[in-house]
């Protein structure tokens, strides 16, 4: 594996600050100490840092070099983490009760602050880099609000650039795609609004658990018969909510869940059939229904020729026959996708070993593997070297 030496020696250093990263975990748009931490890191290695974007986003600038200085690349890594209890018992565990770095967030930030730190110290290109460091990636847009509070506009960069670490895929792998990586996430929110009484009465009732189960039922026929087969589409029921005892019919019940799809065309028939049925179901059951559909992330689509960057660079470290290439689409989704519509870009996932034991992603004993910090940053220094070489 071509891990750079001076990347090698940084190792025990990076591995403690993932460690800290991780005792204090802060969710969405509450990153406070985070900022802070790498508001101070950047700062130490001479590196121009504005903080505060999207109340807690920072970015920090590089610039070297005596080549083309108005070429930039951008490269993210997020830094929030998620309302999870954690069950693991290291010394290093959350001491925000209830909130956990359980999506490896701590170990992208990490890995982005050991290669502001190497490029930094060595003269191995030419250009300039802003090393974007984004708060709430988990459900709530912040890449989108970064963009909104002017990311791009006081940043211009050519490409944009992010990794995630996957621990389904063999350490050292490296996995991507062009075109269409990650889904379009949506969610609606259905209120069913009938009238209640005694169980044994149904007849005097407008039952909303009856028309709950309806629409259930033909929200799944969305997919199946509405949607072209070679088109990916999810529509998902996560949630109920209705009734209080065994014997008396409730006023309302509340439905939400998930949709999940790749083009734009099918999230606007799924978002028009979820409505058509639920009214079609009021009409027939005698119901009420209030209806909320909200788009929240696009889908993350990576450009051809920064995707072919991205396998370049990850190629050099682990030989290419590590680096899949035509990695199917996944339904999960990513805000990252909010900056790949407003840059080219490409989006990677890093092998991060074999899980141990309830330790996937999103689940209270994960920890990131630290035998991944090296990799990734060798990646992302390959990849600026790549992109704005010297001379250029």
């Amino acid at each position: 594996m071509n891990i750079k030496k001076e990347i090698e020696t940084m190792v025990p250093k990076l591995v403690e600050c993932r460690h800290e990263l991780h005792s204090w975990p802060e969710t969405a748009f509450e990153e406070h100490r985070t900022s802070d931490f790498i508001t101070k890191e950047l700062k130490s290695l001479g590196l121009e840092v504005e903080q505060g974007i999207a109340g807690t986003g920072v970015v920090a600038t590089l610039t070297k070099g005596e080549g083309k200085r108005e070429k930039a690349i951008g490269l993210r890594a997020d830094m929030d983490g998620l309302d999870i209890h954690e069950e693991n018992s290291f010394d290093y565990k959350s001491t925000n009760e209830g909130k956990m770095h359980a999506c490896g967030h701590d170990g992208h930030m990490t890995m982005l602050l050991g290669a502001a730190e190497y490029l930094s110290r060595n003269d191995t290109f030419s250009g300039t880099i802003h090393f974007i460091f984004q708060p709430a990636e988990e459900n709530e847009g912040g890449g989108n609000e970064m963009i909104k509070d002017g990311l791009f506009e006081k940043y211009p960069v050519e490409a944009v650039f992010g990794l995630h670490s996957f621990p389904i895929l063999p350490l050292g792998y490296f996995a991507t795609r062009k075109g269409p990586m990650m889904a379009a996430f949506d969610i609606f929110d259905i209120k069913i609004n009938g009238t209640g009484g005694h169980a044994a009465m149904p007849h005097l009732t407008r039952d909303p658990i009856v028309a709950a189960s309806y629409m259930i039922n033909q929200f799944q026929s969305i997919v199946s018969r509405n949607s072209d087969p070679v088109e990916s589409a999810v529509v998902s029921v996560t949630d109920i909510h209705g009734g209080t005892t065994y014997n008396v019919i409730p006023e309302t019940v509340n439905l939400r869940g998930t949709t999940r799809h790749f083009q734009p065309h099918i999230q606007d028939m799924v978002e028009q059939r979820l409505k058509e049925i639920t009214d079609g179901v009021a009409s027939s059951t005698g119901v009420n229904t209030e209806f909320k559909y909200e788009r929240r992330y696009p889908a993350t689509v990576n450009s051809s020729n920064e995707t072919d960057e991205a396998i370049k660079a990850a190629s050099m470290i682990t030989g290419a026959e590590k680096v899949l290439t035509d990695l199917p689409p996944v339904m999960g989704s990513e805000d990252f996708a909010f900056m790949l519509k407003e840059k080219p870009g490409a989006y990677i996932a890093l092998g991060a070993g074999d899980p141990k034991p309830g330790g996937m992603m999103h689940q209270s004993k994960f920890d990131f593997n630290d035998e991944v910090i090296p990799i990734g940053v060798s990646y992302w220094t390959n990849l600026i070297e790549n992109l704005l070489p010297l001379g250029s």
